[in-house]
């Protein structure tokens, strides 16, 4: 997958003609059977922590705790562990 660019010579009058060149794009993002998972199981880590309130009493607090913890791993691993693909174009 390539993309087109406009790039200047110089910052001169005469460097007003772009030259056209291409760039290529990354070819490390995930495919769509990969994301669905992973989505489908940040998605379920999510429901968990939802479905542990439903236990959650005053005389026993561990449901708040599994409740924080699955929400918290919802979140981080798709944040920190996957991270994000080189495809914003920032060098």
């Amino acid at each position: 997958m390539s993309s087109k660019i406009m790039a200047s010579n110089d910052g001169t009058d005469s460097g007003r003609e772009a030259q056209q060149g291409t760039l290529q794009t990354p070819q490390n993002e995930n495919k769509l059977g990969t994301s669905v998972l992973l989505f489908v199981v940040m998605i379920a880590l999510f429901f968990g922590a939802v479905y542990s309130l439903s236990f959650l009493t005053l005389d026993n607090p561990w449901p708040m705790a599994v409740c924080i913890l699955l929400f918290a791993l919802a979140f981080w691993i798709p944040q920190t562990v996957l991270g994000r693909s080189d495809s914003a174009g920032e060098h």
